[in-house]
């Protein structure tokens, strides 16, 4: 059963504070802080810790590549499972000395258990959803920030996987970095204007994040990545709570993450938890 929309502020809340306290008072040293590190090591600890920051930052100028593998449960009458696998690159593109635009796509493949007796399972594509933002290189303020346009294109497999329709509408963003904390909001509006689907897109996006990297570069974040149905009047809250740890395979940095995922609300038939797993390689200059 879900629960009401209003638990979604208390729930953050809860996890804001529960996070900060355990990476406040379990933080460990870097090898940086032992005696007998060797010359430059701290240069190499600044830049390690610059590109953590980078990998937070969803406009920051670092081409990425995450596979974001999602589990739900509980969907249906039958407490069936889906599977979505994000593909979603990120490609940064330097327009002049003040100004860079971000790619961002998301292309999911999903699967789909059977939901009702009598009812096929689903395997496919779903949407792909494409931003782009005009961020500017110096932050005012303190401050990241970037905007554009969003796009959505039917490329779904099957009808049930995705709205049939083309939409488009603004995308923003805003955050700030200070003190290994990590915190603001990505928002987007989506309305359709040309498709076959049984019904017109017109959707709101909100996600919020809050988050803290050690010395270690182990992150601990919460976020929700909240959507709002205009037409059907429905929220769909998940709540994410995730731990991110950059590594060096070889020479290739990449970050692996793990999370669980709360729905506050949604749908009667829609799911009650999940779990994510991401894999992002990170490409340098």
């Amino acid at each position: 059963m879900k629960r009401p929309a209003k638990t979604l502020l208390l729930n953050f809340a809860c996890a804001v504070v529960v996070a900060t306290v355990f990476v406040q008072s379990g933080s460990p040293c870097s090898a940086a802080d032992s005696p007998g590190d060797p010359a430059g090591a701290d240069d190499e600890k600044a830049k390690e810790a610059e590109l953590v920051k980078k990998t937070l930052n969803p406009i920051a100028s670092l081409t990425s590549v995450p596979f974001q593998n999602n589990w739900d449960f509980g969907i249906g009458a039958s407490d069936a499972m889906e599977y979505t696998m994000n593909f979603q690159p990120v490609i940064p593109l330097s327009l002049n000395q003040d100004w860079n635009v971000i790619s961002r796509t998301i292309l999911p493949t999903i699967y789909l258990e059977s939901t009702a007796p009598g009812v096929g399972s689903k395997f496919g594509l779903g949407d792909t959803a494409q931003s782009f933002f005009f961020s500017p290189k110096a932050a005012p303020g303190g401050w990241i920030m970037g905007g554009g346009p969003g796009l959505l294109f039917p490329t779904a497999t099957d009808s049930t996987m995705g709205a049939g329709h083309w939409g488009a509408g603004p995308t923003a963003v805003v955050l700030r970095q200070d003190n290994g904390f990590t915190y603001g909001i990505l928002a987007n509006q989506i309305w359709s204007y040309d498709g076959w689907g049984d019904q017109n897109v017109n959707a709101t996006a909100l996600q919020p994040f809050f988050g803290y990297t050690t010395k270690t570069f182990t992150t601990f974040m919460v976020n929700t990545e909240s959507t709002y149905d205009w037409n059907a009047g429905q929220w769909l809250v998940p709540m994410n709570f995730m731990v991110t740890q950059m590594l060096r395979v070889g020479k290739q940095p990449i970050s692996l993450q793990l999370g669980y995922r709360y729905y506050a609300d949604g749908p009667c038939a829609g799911p009650d938890w999940g779990l994510r797993f991401t894999i992002t390689f990170l490409f340098t200059k």
